[in-house]
């Protein structure tokens, strides 16, 4: 079975956060739902359990940026920042 790919905030905001596959790399990308829309790439392999773990414990929390770094490093996962 496959995992999660995109996360919803669960406290009523618009904010999203989900992961993709494009050009044989792994992008994050965050949205706010008004004006923010930022995307990663994921230097060096992860898994996507682990991935998707970090995402969805993020999403969760009312600061979702900072607390996604927070999650990413726990995890020893590297981003390099590409758009936003």
């Amino acid at each position: 079975m496959g995992q999660q790919t995109t996360f919803h905030a669960p406290h009523g905001g618009a904010d999203f956060l989900g992961y993709r596959k494009r050009a044989g790399a792994t992008e994050i990308v965050y949205d706010d739902g008004v004006a923010r829309r930022m995307v990663w790439r994921v230097s060096g392999a992860s898994s996507e359990a682990r991935l998707s773990d970090a995402l969805r414990a993020a999403v969760g929390s009312l600061r979702v940026v900072p607390s996604l770094y927070d999650e990413l490093k726990k995890r020893a996962i590297a981003i390099e920042r590409i758009a936003g």
